[in-house]
């Protein structure tokens, strides 16, 4: 494994294509030079926490030292990188994902034909590892990751005294209130202490340091966030504990109002550039914001290409059954308008009378908000999606060829792609550009959720609060079901799509319990993702409009969002006493009482969209 150290991709892009440029700016109305001197003493305090810890580590391990105070070293060290994180995880996002504060998970590193497994490493796997059940026996192994993340550390930190890039620092700050939010305060971070409220306090205490001796020309601004952030912070010290924490208050009247006060430093011209090469919009105001992330970054459709008449062509497109080879079957046979854009089966018609294709249709509403398509991820885009469908036997049976001559023939259709796009031959691109164009309009997020956190209404259900405070903490949903998507789309560049081992069940109802068959991701033909790790891995698919989305998971097995929660208490498949292949989902009950199980569905059902109704 090459220990090179990498600029985040985003940011690399940035610093190559934006060389032309005198400066950079971070005031509408001037440049300021940055001082990073707050920073360097909170990089400097972190690389001494993590000798501290590698010496306490050592200890430990030769039984010289208490697990309290091993605790604490591993706690100490974590707060001291998230004053740290905002600079960390933009400028060098692979590496500190890799080395510092990647998930507790086994991955892959890919070859040109092979998938080598590949431990994780770092202070979330010291984390969850210092707060088990497990820890007396894995004492070797805490050493031995303390020991890790000091060296890799100092490996960075040698590069760093050389070169300080600051560029895009408003950037940096707002992508870290998104982790703050969605992966600190969530307990994505801190899988096995929960101590993610003192986490979040420290992050947010190194942002307010740093805006104190920075952006002088708009004192009043940075004063009204500085207070926010104050606000913010008195606010989590009077939170008891990890499950008691507001987080829909913290997001309305502290994180959001934060967020957008920050984006008056950024400079025009910054955020249209980064908007072309990015999923997160940086123009967005608000964490639920409609316009919270840029669709046409996930596909080979450019926004200057889309218009009204490519869309209306799209959705002809979408449901003309003569484009299937039997001319029977269209996208909407599996994906009704009136169903959230499921079909509501158990697994979807195939084109074979009494025969189905091997699983439950997803929703198309946001599906484009994603970087793999399909529950195995065998697709990487949405053009690559449709592909399958085309040539699938089971399904469209046909082939481009078919399909283009069926179009060139009709007269109609003609005159469509001529007014989409100026042509007269009907080509392979502008039918999928066309398809796409409908799809991404399949948008969904102006439920009574969204209206209620923007402040578009002002009431909501007590209930519905609790849910999504159950749905953000305790129930543990969101560190799977990501804000604002509720999908497996990871936060804060929202560049990768996870799955999940589950142990989902083949009939919840069954006298004796077994798991699905289907091995998911692991027979998805991608020769160099072929890992042990992904058997019954499958994409996490968004809860926005699970209310009318029934039946669940990639079996349709489960009939109620009841059914889904009670899976889910139970700890999945290993909870129930099943042996699954590196279940990925924490076996432990989530002791939901009835009432929290009822908020908990009521939140979800929340997130249902009427204006998909006029899609």
């Amino acid at each position: 494994m090459s220990k090179k150290i990498k600029y985040s991709s985003l940011f690399f892009l940035l610093l190559i294509s934006l060389s032309s440029i005198i400066c950079f700016s971070f005031s509408k109305k001037k440049s300021e030079t940055i001082n990073l001197t707050s920073l360097k003493k909170d990089l400097k305090d972190f690389k001494s926490s993590l000798t501290t810890l590698d010496s306490i580590a050592t200890a430990f391990n030769k039984n010289s030292i208490s697990l309290k105070k091993m605790q604490e070293a591993v706690l100490n060290t974590r707060k001291a990188f998230k004053k740290t994180e905002y600079y960390l995880a933009f400028y060098y996002a692979e590496y500190t994902n890799e080395h510092f504060n990647g998930a507790p998970l086994l991955h892959i590193e890919k070859s040109e034909t092979r998938a080598q497994v590949i431990e994780p490493e770092g202070l979330q796997v010291l984390d969850e590892l210092i707060f088990s059940e497990e820890v007396e026996e894995n004492k070797n192994r805490v050493s031995e990751l303390a020991k890790k993340v000091k060296t890799e550390y100092f490996q960075l930190y040698a590069s760093l005294e050389q070169e300080m890039p600051s560029q895009n620092i408003i950037i940096a700050l707002r992508m870290q209130l998104i982790r703050i939010y969605t992966l600190g305060l969530t307990g994505f971070d801190t899988p096995g202490s929960l101590n993610a409220i003192d986490e979040a306090k420290s992050s947010l205490n190194a942002i307010n340091i740093f805006l104190e001796t920075n952006f002088t020309a708009n004192k009043k601004v940075v004063a009204e966030i500085q207070n926010l952030i104050k606000e913010a912070i008195v606010f989590l010290d009077e939170t008891p504990n990890f499950e008691s924490l507001d987080r829909l208050i913290f997001l309305k009247k502290y994180l959001d109002p934060i967020y957008k006060k920050l984006k008056f430093f950024q400079l025009e011209e910054d955020n249209e550039y980064i908007s072309l090469r990015s999923p997160w919009n940086p123009n967005s105001t608000s964490l639920f914001d409609t316009e919270f992330l840029n669709p046409y970054y996930f596909t080979e459709l450019k926004q200057k290409e889309d218009n009204p008449a490519l869309r209306a062509l799209g959705k002809d497109l979408f449901y003309d059954s003569k484009l299937s080879g039997s001319e029977k079957m269209n996208c909407a046979s599996c994906h009704k308008p009136d169903k959230a854009f499921t079909d509501g089966a158990i697994k979807s018609i195939s084109n074979s009378n009494g025969k189905t294709v091997l699983r439950n249709a997803p929703t198309l509403l946001n599906a484009v908000y994603a970087d793999r398509y399909f529950y195995d991820l065998r697709a990487f885009t949405l053009e690559q999606q449709a592909e399958h469908v085309i040539f699938n036997s089971e399904e469209f049976n046909t082939s481009y060829k078919e399909i283009l001559d069926k179009l060139n023939s009709d007269s109609n259709y003609i005159l469509k792609f001529k007014k989409a796009f100026g042509m007269k031959s009907i080509t392979r691109d502008q039918f999928s550009k066309a398809l796409v164009s409908y799809i991404i309009s399949l948008k969904s997020f102006d439920s009574e959720f969204d209206k209620y956190v923007r402040n578009e209404i002002n009431t909501i259900r007590p209930e519905i609060k609790n849910g999504y405070n159950l749905f953000m903490g305790k129930a543990t949903c969101a560190t799977c079901h990501f804000v604002p998507t509720f999908s497996g789309l990871v936060p804060p560049l929202y560049t990768d799509t996870e799955s999940e081992i589950l142990g989902v069940l083949a009939n919840p109802n069954d006298t004796i319990l077994k798991l699905d068959t289907d091995n998911g991701r692991l027979n998805n033909s991608i020769k160099n993702e072929n890992a042990w790790i992904y058997e019954k891995s499958f994409k996490t698919t968004t809860v926005r409009n699970a209310g009318i989305t029934a039946p669940y998971f990639h079996n349709g097995a489960y009939n109620t969002l009841e059914d889904v929660i009670d899976f889910y208490n139970n700890g999945g498949g290993e909870g129930l006493g099943l042996k699954v292949t590196n279940q990925t989902l924490a076996p432990n009950k989530l002791n939901l009482t009835k009432k929290e199980k009822s908020d908990l569905i009521l939140f979800i059902k929340s997130l249902n969209d009427e204006s998909i109704k006029k899609q």
